[in-house]
């Protein structure tokens, strides 16, 4: 099979890999100015929480330097720079849109000489080896064609001693759970989407996409074979979401 003849999945739909940046690209675009309403109606504003125990867990300080990749409307770095006023953040999508979205928030004029904003491919960074202290990418690696190019590039471009940290969907050990879980995600989300983006479709992949992305421990594995040491994850309300840490040592 030829490079371009590679095949990965794009919700539960398999498509060329070529393709599904693309793909990504126009969901991201389409939902970008009702992304942040979204994301509290989805949750039930419970991802202000997972991204604060992110924070907690994460501890900024002093004059680090932030990448956040998938960082949309910058959410994560937002809440970086408050916690490490001296710090820097560099916010990266893939989707202007969602960058522009970001822009318009009020904390970006508060904290605009600490931020940068980058449009790119988490899977070929822009930036030198060894230029950060902190990689975060906050439910944004489940939708990368390549997540394990992600992480390397992730280990690439962090300095040593520098730490990653992933905050995405994951699954429920409790199969009981997981199924009340599932009957909501695909039967209240999408329709959600419909009433508040107008995107019944978009909503529908990224349901679909939580579904295909590694469990906890297949993660875990990953980060660990990207080369990042005492790497860890913590559960985030009964697995519905989990952090994971690494460091390059």
């Amino acid at each position: 099979m030829t490079e371009s003849q590679k095949t990965t999945h794009f919700g539960f739909q398999t498509v060329d890999e070529d393709a599904k940046a693309g793909m990504v690209h126009g969901v991201f675009s389409n939902v970008a100015s009702k992304y942040d309403i979204m994301n509290d109606a989805m949750s039930m504003g419970i991802h202000r929480i997972w991204k604060d125990a992110m924070m907690d867990w994460l501890a900024p300080r002093g004059p680090q330097k932030l990448l956040d990749v998938a960082g949309g409307t910058g959410d994560i770095s937002f809440r970086f720079l408050k916690r490490a006023p001296e710090a820097h953040a560099t916010v990266f999508d893939m989707t202007q849109g969602m960058l522009d979205a970001g822009r318009l928030r009020a904390e970006a004029e508060d904290m605009a000489d600490h931020l940068d904003w980058v449009c790119g491919d988490a899977m070929a960074l822009p930036f030198a080896d060894n230029s950060f202290d902190v990689y975060t990418i906050s439910f944004g690696i489940r939708n990368v064609t390549r997540p394990q190019d992600a992480l390397a590039e992730a280990y690439r471009v962090l300095k040593p001693g520098g730490r990653l940290m992933v905050l995405e969907f994951s699954q429920i050990p409790n199969p009981a759970l997981q199924w009340a879980y599932d009957r909501y995600s695909f039967n209240v989300i999408p329709p959600l989407g419909k009433i508040i983006a107008n995107d019944a479709e978009s909503y529908q992949y990224l349901v679909e996409s939580i579904r295909k992305f590694p469990d906890q421990d297949t993660f875990l594995q990953m980060i660990k074979d990207a080369g990042f040491e005492n790497a860890k994850y913590r559960n985030m309300t009964m697995g519905i979401a989990a952090l994971h840490s690494g460091w390059k040592i």
